[in-house]
């Protein structure tokens, strides 16, 4: 599991001083970060292939500004050329959201999916949630 502090800046805040619902698929795109170095290309971002195919994220508690937000994420499953990815946002000890991201090992010359090579599969299973964690 990888795990990111962020510190909620004040115009992500609503007419209700919350943290607008919007912010936070935001920060788990963030937090999926470390999921996109297992891709990126070191010379072109362009070239990354990867597609998000899915989102869904469950709010279970008000966030507030003034307060660090923990950004959990991990791999949950992988399939033949798709992966979800599980990611929970912490505030003050208590998770306040949880999502899921469904990502897509793309070929962009043929608009297509591919599988996920050997060599990419094994860093994600790394980055996959352990027993006891």
């Amino acid at each position: 599991m990888h795990s990111l502090i962020l510190v909620p800046r004040f115009y992500e805040t609503d007419a209700f001083g919350h943290i607008n619902n919007t912010v936070v698929a935001g920060w788990f795109e963030t937090g999926r970060a470390t999921v996109f170095e297992v891709f990126a290309e070191p010379d072109d971002a362009k070239k990354m292939p990867l597609i998000l195919a899915r989102i869904e994220v469950d709010f279970v508690a008000q966030i507030y500004y003034g307060t660090n937000v923990e950004i959990r994420t991990w791999i949950d499953s992988i399939g033949n050329s798709s992966f979800h990815v599980c990611q929970e946002a912490w505030q003050s000890g208590a998770c306040v959201a949880r999502g899921r991201a469904v990502q897509v090992y793309f070929d962009h010359a043929t608009q297509r999916s591919a599988p996920l090579p050997q060599d990419k599969r094994e860093k994600l299973e790394g980055l996959a949630l352990k027993s006891g964690q």
